[in-house]
This record gives structure tokens, C-alpha cells and sequence, in this order.
């Protein structure tokens, strides 16, 4: 089980350097970013893919999405000078409470 959270874990950072190779393709008119986004995306859907065997797709794909997304939003903070707001954080900390229920509902099962 453990070596299926780390593929998760290597998936989100593949979609998370995918989505910053999106941001650098301006729109898919510069190759080089625009393939690595492509390449890393497919990597992070693979990945993706080999945990749902093991961990229930409830759960990975919320770990996935809600990780992927709040680093993301802290990334675009610090490197693409987008605006942070106290209502962003605060929704950014629900994203992740979430994440965290949603682990803890399904322990024991």
C-alpha cells in the first residue's frame, strides 16, 4: 500500500509540473513547454491509473486533484505573481480539510 501512496505522490507532482509547463506554452505557441506538458500529464494520468488498484478512487483522486490544486495556487502565487486572497486561502484550506476527511472516513475500511 505504501508504494501506491508514492506513486500518487510522483503523479501529482508529474500533474503539478505538468500544469506549470501549460502555464509556460502560452497557449501551446512555444513546443518545448507544450510537449513537456503533454508528457508529464500522461505520466500523472499513468500514474493515476496504477493506484486506483489499490486505493479507492474516492480518495485518490481527491488526494490527486485537492494537492495538485492548492500547490498549484501557491506556485502561482510565488512564481507567476498571481493575486493571493485571504477568501483563496481560506477556500484552499477547505480544499485540503477535505482531503483530509476524506482519508480519515475511509480508515478502517
Amino acid at each position: 500500500m505504501l508504494q501506491s501512496w508514492l506513486i500518487l505522490f510522483a503523479a501529482i507532482l508529474f500533474e503539478i509540473g505538468g500544469t506549470m509547463f501549460l502555464k509556460l506554452s502560452d497557449g501551446f505557441s512555444k513546443i518545448i513547454p507544450t510537449i513537456a506538458a503533454f508528457v508529464l500529464y500522461g505520466l500523472s494520468f499513468w500514474g493515476l491509473a496504477v493506484v486506483l488498484k489499490k486505493i479507492d478512487v474516492g480518495i485518490a483522486y481527491a488526494v490527486w486533484a485537492g494537492l495538485g490544486t492548492a500547490v498549484v495556487a501557491v506556485i502561482g502565487f510565488y512564481f507567476f505573481g498571481e493575486k493571493m486572497t485571504s477568501l483563496k486561502i481560506i477556500s484552499l484550506l477547505l480544499v485540503i480539510t477535505g482531503v483530509i476527511g476524506l482519508n480519515y472516513s475511509s480508515v478502517g475500511h
